[in-house]
């Protein structure tokens, strides 16, 4: 394998969702409305956990760094995707390419732990609650979300240092909106296919082992629930239900594409667009309109701000 081969492809072609001009248009104006509400639906969780000593918790400390990496993970290729429907030749840069593949990477596996911890700590909370605070201190609650990006950062690094060493020589055409591990591979001038195996078996062990943690702890809690009181089972269950919920819309995707692939270009698509863009949106949807305290934050939230007012007048 060549290292040298930004000097062959300097640049590749994404086709995008559609072809179509007026589709592109509407599509532009949806995205762009989708993506202002990522953005401000998870910076509303991190101004609201931050600012409101009712939400400095453990729980809450997660949630907002589950915000934050929601917001990478979109912003890594929404802005692209969304500036692309309104240009007539879609490129992006070899080193965009490859920073795409690295974030697109290093950010889901890094998502993947933290819902993981997510999951531990909601473990903690209703199997052992007299001891929860204790184990679940700062210190510890940093040293998860420390750990989730590290996971995170190696996993998008070992798949960085494989594919800039592909030798790029023939077809730069990408069938996507962005560059994708996956059809990336596909433009190498080589036999790809022991890759291919190679990289659904390491996005397999990342994937597969959480989403086996993540079984595991809420099947714990779920036995837990079942011996308790029915108040205290009942909150735990609609807790439980919101966490579910992100999990099985963040893997889902993630598994039909890298570790058991189906193939099926639109397919894929449609996959990549709901994990890179309806996850990060329904994630703040999730965690506001079916949590009291965060709604009850929201409402002091924008108290501190309409009485000061009215008082003045």
């Amino acid at each position: 394998m060549d290292g040298g081969n930004q000097s062959v492809v300097s640049e590749f072609i994404l086709w995008g969702l559609a072809h179509s001009k007026n589709l592109q248009i509407l599509l532009f104006v949806m995205f762009l409305i989708l993506y202002l509400l990522i953005v401000s639906g998870n910076i509303v969780i991190l101004v609201l956990i931050t600012t409101d000593r009712h939400l400095h918790s453990p729980m809450y400390f997660l949630l907002a760094n589950l915000s934050f990496v929601d917001m990478c993970l979109s912003s890594n290729t929404t802005p692209k995707m969304i500036s692309d429907f309104l240009n007539e030749k879609k490129t992006i840069s070899f080193a965009g390419c490859m920073s795409q593949v690295f974030f697109s990477h290093c950010i889901a596996a890094g998502e993947m732990v933290l819902l993981v911890v997510m999951a531990y700590d909601r473990y903690v909370a209703i199997c052992k609650p007299l001891h929860y605070f204790t184990i679940m201190n700062l210190k510890r609650c940093t040293g998860l979300v420390l750990t989730s990006w590290i996971t995170g950062c190696i996993h998008g690094i070992s798949y960085m240092v494989v594919v800039v060493r592909l030798p790029f020589c023939g077809p730069k055409e990408i069938d996507s909106f962005f560059c994708d591990m996956p059809l990336v591979i596909k433009l190498a001038c080589m036999d790809s296919h022991d890759l291919n195996t190679l990289m659904n078996a390491d996005c397999g062990i990342v994937a597969v082992t959480c989403f086996i943690l993540l079984l595991i702890s809420y099947t714990y809690i779920l036995i837990t629930v079942r011996q308790s009181s029915k108040a205290g089972a009942s909150k735990a269950l609609s807790t439980c239900s919101a966490h579910l919920t992100v999990v099985m819309i963040f893997f889902v995707p993630c598994i039909f594409i890298y570790v058991w692939p189906l193939n099926i270009t639109w397919l894929d698509k449609f996959f990549a667009v709901f994990y890179s863009v309806f996850t990060p949106l329904l994630n703040p949807a999730i965690y506001t309109l079916r949590n009291k305290k965060m709604k009850n934050a929201m409402k002091r939230f924008i108290s501190s701000f309409l009485y000061p007012k009215l008082n003045s007048l």
